[in-house]
């Protein structure tokens, strides 16, 4: 708006004052304006999964990583009506040592399966990634054919957790993934350690990569993850690695002779490959297949499946008991005390967790008087 300026009255001719521009708007009018999510009911979700929508799918994946204990109570109803359609796929669980070349592996593998008509979920359990912020996303970046096919969808990990948490989350994903139609389903372990057992606990096929050349290979490896493997895939199989990959080959094959027999009835067969050169990758698949076809005949496929249910019923009730406990707040202010009284030498280790458990059954129990 033009106020009236002095140097404009008839006394001063020679000066003036432009009127200039009009007041901008406080908002820019060239800015475009998003739309709030849509609030999803449970029924919403899994009409959505059942139609193969990848949205939902991936809106639901993030409910069940919420910590939010009202998305908790919906994820677990999403999942439950999701169940009577899941337990089709083929699961297959992939670990290696760093640098072994799994995310080219999995996108070399995953885009022959696509390419063949199937379609391909992949997961990955990261439960060092709370603290690192975790590298799967660089893994889905390198995942140059299965980040944009149609018929691939790649979810990375949860963000933070314990291994529990995280996997029993990986493993509810593989239920909605399977109800959207997925007929095949990667899990891939990011971090160290325990996660290899976590994801052996929920996949059919447990397939170990493997590199030559770094010395002495049988040191490179957990016993514990050998004995997990149901085969082996020597990667990076070229150039003038062939030779070393080939020995290793036969140092794994004699290695695995010395195991027991697994519980399968199936014997973990050793194979080189090149995921970089697209090399004997079809010999893998057809391994994969092969035991597949094995078990399901000797009933060992279906026998392990109910066993892995039980299973993660015994870790969901674990998980659920230690955060009940934890997040209590009287035992939260009674940790910090009794941690205090233990650096002190005042109290036992034991003594100490039996004085908070006797507590925790006290409000428990006061708990379930009140009602």
């Amino acid at each position: 708006m033009y106020h009236h300026h002095i140097e404009d009255d008839t006394h001063y001719p020679g000066l003036s004052v432009s009127k200039g521009i009009a007041t901008p708007p406080m908002r820019n009018p060239y800015k475009k304006t998003f739309k709030h999510r849509p609030q999803y009911t449970t029924a919403d979700f899994v009409q959505g999964i059942l139609d193969g929508d990848r949205t939902v799918l991936s809106l639901a994946v993030t409910l069940i990583e919420s910590a939010n204990p009202v998305h908790y109570a919906q994820a677990q109803e999403v999942v439950e009506q999701c169940l009577p359609y899941a337990g089709k796929s083929l699961r297959l669980g992939i670990t290696g040592v760093p640098g072994a070349g799994k995310s080219t592996f999995i996108d070399t593998l995953g885009s022959a399966i696509v390419t063949s008509g199937k379609r391909l979920a992949v997961l990955a359990i990261d439960p060092s990634s709370g603290r690192s912020k975790g590298s799967i996303l660089g893994d889905k970046t390198r995942m140059n054919v299965l980040s944009v096919s149609e018929n691939a969808f790649v979810r990375p990990s949860p963000s933070a957790g314990s291994l529990g948490g995280v996997a029993r989350k990986t493993r509810e994903t593989i239920v909605l993934c399977e109800a959207a139609g997925f007929d095949t389903v990667f899990v891939e372990t990011v971090g160290v350690g325990q996660s290899e057992t976590a994801v052996h606990s929920m996949v059919d096929f447990f397939l170990l990569i493997q590199l030559a050349g770094t010395g002495d290979e049988l040191q490179g490896i957990k016993r514990g993850i050998m004995e997990m493997a149901d085969g082996i895939a020597i990667n990076k199989c070229d150039g003038s690695n062939i030779d070393k990959a080939n020995l290793a080959k036969n140092q794994f094959q004699n290695a695995l002779h010395l195991f027991p027999m697994p519980e399968s009835g199936w014997l973990p067969q050793v194979i080189t490959c090149s995921a970089y050169e697209r090399t004997n990758i079809d010999k893998v698949w057809k391994m994969i297949m092969d035991y597949a076809t094995f078990t399901q005949e000797n009933g060992y496929f279906n026998r392990k499946r109910r066993a892995q249910g039980k299973y993660w019923m015994y870790e969901t009730i674990d998980e659920q008991l230690r955060n009940s406990f934890y997040r209590n707040m009287t035992i939260e202010k009674m940790l910090k005390k009794l941690e205090h009284q233990l650096d002190k030498n005042e109290i036992s280790s034991f003594a100490a967790a039996h004085k908070l458990l006797d507590v925790y059954f006290d409000i428990k129990s006061n708990k379930e008087d009140e009602r």
